[in-house]
Parts: C-alpha cells; sequence; structure tokens
C-alpha cells in the first residue's frame, strides 16, 4: 500500500491522484479527514482517542471496510450531566463513532448550506451565538427604524427539542435532501454508504448499556424533559454529538420557511429551539394569532411551544437571548451568565479553576455592553480592572 499519511498531504501529487481514482481508498482518505476534525477541541486528549490513534491506520481501515460492507453500527458510550449553563445530560460518543459523524456532516453540509435559512444560526460555519444575537439586534434597529418606532419581539421556545425530536421523521427529512443531492446517481455506492450511515446514527439507542457517569445527585437533578432516559419510543437524540447539532437544523427548516414565507415575516431569528419575530407594535396582535398556525406546524413534528416562555416584550424592555439581554442597540448578558461568571472568578481566586476560564469569560464580555459587571466581578474578588 503507498504512503498514506505522506501522500495525504500532497493531494495534487499525480500519485495521489491515481490512488484516490479507488472509491475505497478515497473513502479512507475521507474519513482520515473526518479523524483530524474529531480531534480538534480538546477530543485529542480523552483515553479513547488515544487508543484509536495508537493503530491509527489499522482502525481507520476497519472503519472504512464497516462502512464500505454496510456492517457499521454505533458502538456504546458514555453519559454524565453537566451543570452548566442549565443542568443536562451530555453523551459522549466513542471517538470512531465521532469519525463518523465528522463524515456524514462533510458530506451533507456543502448541500443543506445553500437550503438552510440564513436566520438559522446554530453551529453553522461563520455564524453561532454571537452572530445570532447580533442579528436579533440589526433586526430591532430595522424594524424600529433606528428606535424611533414602537416595536415588539415575540419570543418563542420549543419545549424539550432534543428529547422530542421524532426520529422516524428526522430520517425521512435528511433522506429528502440527501435524496435531492444525489439525484439521478441514487445507485451510486457513496448514496448508499451515506444512507446507511445516517440509518445508523439516527436509529441508535444511545440509552442501551451507555456507562453512567457522576454522582447519583446530579442525576436527580435533571429534569424528565432534558432526558433520553425519558424520551418515548423512537424519540430523542442526544445532544453533543455534531451529527444531533446538524440535523436540529434540518428538523426545524420547515419552520424556517413557514415562518418567513408562509407567514411572511421576514425579521425573524432562531438558534436551535429559541426563536424571535421582531415585528411594528400595532402587528403584535396578528403574530400572536399566528403563533397557534406555528404551533400546528411543530406539533406535526412531534413538538410542543413553551407556554411558560412564550413572551411579547417591547424593544425598549430587553429581550433574553441566548444568554444575553437585546434592548435597543445594547447586549447585555444575563443574570446566569453573570452568575457564572461571579463563580468562575471566586473558584480562580480559590486555585481551584485556572485564570484560562476568567480570560474566557472576558474574551466574551469585551463584545457587549458588559464594563460594569467586569468591574463588579473583580471588586468582589479584590482585584483591579484594567481591561
Amino acid at each position: 500500500m503507498l504512503d498514506f499519511f505522506g501522500l495525504i498531504e500532497k493531494e495534487s501529487s499525480l500519485e495521489m491522484r491515481e490512488w484516490l481514482k479507488d472509491p475505497k481508498n478515497m473513502l479512507l482518505a475521507e474519513l482520515f479527514i473526518a479523524e483530524r476534525e474529531a480531534r480538534k477541541g480538546g477530543k485529542r486528549k480523552t483515553e479513547d482517542c488515544h487508543k484509536f490513534e495508537a493503530n491509527l491506520m489499522e482502525n481507520l481501515i476497519r472503519l472504512r471496510d464497516d462502512l464500505w460492507n454496510y456492517s457499521y453500527l454505533p458502538s456504546r458510550g458514555a453519559v454524565h450531566v453537566v451543570k452548566v449553563p442549565v443542568v443536562r445530560e451530555i453523551f459522549a460518543a466513542p471517538f470512531r463513532d465521532r469519525i463518523i459523524h465528522h463524515w456524514i456532516v462533510s458530506q451533507l453540509s456543502p448541500w443543506w448550506e445553500k437550503r438552510l435559512s440564513p436566520r438559522s444560526c446554530s453551529c453553522r460555519v461563520g455564524m453561532g451565538t454571537s452572530y445570532g444575537i447580533q442579528l436579533l439586534k440589526d433586526e430591532i434597529r430595522k424594524v424600529s427604524r433606528n428606535y424611533t418606532r414602537e416595536t415588539v419581539i415575540l419570543k418563542f421556545d420549543i419545549k424539550g427539542y432534543f428529547m422530542h425530536i421524532r426520529r422516524d421523521i428526522l430520517f425521512k427529512r435528511v433522506k429528502w435532501g440527501l435524496d435531492r443531492q444525489f439525484a439521478g446517481h441514487l445507485d451510486d455506492k457513496r448514496y448508499k454508504l451515506l444512507r446507511h450511515a445516517i440509518k445508523a446514527v439516527i436509529f441508535d439507542e444511545p440509552t442501551k448499556n451507555v456507562i453512567l457517569q457522576g454522582e447519583y445527585e446530579d442525576w436527580r437533578k435533571v429534569p424528565l424533559d432534558k432526558s433520553l432516559f425519558a424520551a418515548g419510543p423512537l424519540c430523542g437524540i442526544v445532544i453533543g454529538n455534531l451529527t444531533s447539532q446538524f440535523f436540529s437544523n434540518i428538523y426545524l427548516d420547515a419552520l424556517d420557511r413557514f415562518i418567513v414565507f408562509d407567514l411572511g415575516y421576514k425579521h425573524y431569528v432562531r438558534y436551535v429551539d429559541d426563536f424571535c419575530i421582531v415585528v411594528p407594535k400595532s402587528e403584535k396582535s396578528q403574530v400572536l394569532a399566528d403563533a397557534t398556525r406555528i404551533e400546528t406546524l411543530l406539533n406535526g413534528l412531534g413538538l410542543f411551544l413553551n407556554p411558560y416562555k412564550t413572551k411579547a416584550l417591547e424593544s425598549w424592555q430587553g429581550v433574553p437571548f441566548l444568554g444575553y439581554v437585546v434592548r435597543n442597540n445594547v447586549v447585555m448578558p444575563g443574570k446566569r451568565i453573570v452568575k457564572n461568571f461571579h463563580n468562575a472568578a471566586r473558584k480562580v481566586e480559590m486555585g481551584v479553576k485556572d485564570t484560562d476560564v476568567l480570560v474566557s469569560y472576558l474574551g466574551m464580555m469585551k463584545h457587549y455592553n458588559a464594563g460594569k459587571v467586569c468591574i463588579d466581578v473583580f471588586n468582589r474578588v479584590g482585584w483591579d480592572y484594567s481591561f
């Protein structure tokens, strides 16, 4: 076999191009690239990752062959509870499955990115939390005509979103896109490989034989509507997997199109299960009436609006969104972020946490109107704030 690791760095070489003409070699190269991506973001430090990389070529070939022979199935992982920003369970997939997740997304995202709404901000290249907050701020400015017209923001939240996603509906939706991406080539090996991998990932039962980690008291704090262990049959996907984040955007693509094209609300922002519609105050009653139609569409997807988090707020009041509060031309950190910032500073002072966590918070705060918050935090721990 060719020196794969040497050649992969020379993709344009004649020898490499000849080698990649074999579909199995091409798949191996793609899995190698996916492995490089999967080990970023701290994943390279895990024991699971080290074990996989100890025999990297052998393990990649075995994974390639499982996929090629349609025998790939997700392995068992572990699950633990996190408390920040909220209490919820996080399933950690084995490293080999993370590679498959990255491979699937790399194959599907070019087609879906052309279709997904630019108003869906979650986990997309060039977008994210800061982008979503800025987009909402811009929409308020536009609708209010630079804050000279009374403006209302209708804020909605989907109850227990990830735990209520219907996997059968999700698979049909993802396959719908795959069929159009490969229109006229449904007999291609690549199409069949992707269909198999997508089906295996979506219909996997992550709660079976999973390794439970953490203290019993932590698990007692997890709300039932945020736990896969309490989800119904064929309901729920794990939080944390790259495919889950990607598929969650696909699942609500119909909602984005319905609100913008069918209902005609152009000033709209969504981040996962939180979405806002910005309108002049005179149109408030119409949006509230259309909320019934929005919920009907969501019900067809097995989802429900959270009545306690559906709010109509005027722009001067401030709109809580993604942990921050957007008030006309000002964005301030919300109560939860301020509290966590204070706790982080206290733990750094006590020597429990490294100063990196404080630097991370300061990096977030500099993008928003948070000077007073930073001063308060530093004063509480007896430091001088001079940034």
